[in-house]
């Protein structure tokens, strides 16, 4: 092989290193998280505190039914009562499965997952009403 054959090495141009500087900022981007600590806490502690009513709701009815329910001289059936505890336990994992997806995302999807979360927690609640005659929907 004679070297004018030979592939001559060529030296490093401008784009080659605008390749690896875009290269290292894409590595150190995926490091960073998507939202500021103090915005994912700022958001988890807003939504959470609508979470902390629905839970503080779901153990009034809980409770008051089971009053009720003694005041009459009756018991509330299992199936009742397991409804009942899953109304209580329902916001709480609701909560972690929006925090936990919204890990990675930005402030606006970390916050849209945690509206459409209480969103379903008040849909499931309302159904509950609905099923045990409170009074939470009327509709004619």
């Amino acid at each position: 092989m004679t070297d004018a054959s030979a592939p001559a090495e060529q030296p490093e141009t401008a784009t080659d290193a605008r390749t690896d500087a875009a290269a290292a900022a894409a590595g150190e981007a995926s490091v960073r998280p998507a939202t500021p600590l103090w915005l994912a806490v700022v958001i988890a502690a807003v939504t959470g505190i609508f979470y902390a009513y629905d839970v503080w709701e779901a153990v009034g009815n809980l409770v008051g039914l089971n009053l009720y329910a003694d005041s009459l001289g009756v018991g509330l059936t299992v199936y009742g009562v397991v409804v009942l505890i899953i109304g209580v336990v329902l916001p709480f994992a609701v909560y972690a499965i929006a925090f936990w997806l919204g890990r990675k995302r930005g402030p606006l999807g970390r916050l849209a997952l945690f509206v459409v979360g209480y969103a379903l927690v008040q849909v499931l609640g309302a159904d509950v009403a609905v099923l045990f005659g409170l009074n939470g929907l009327d509709l004619g």
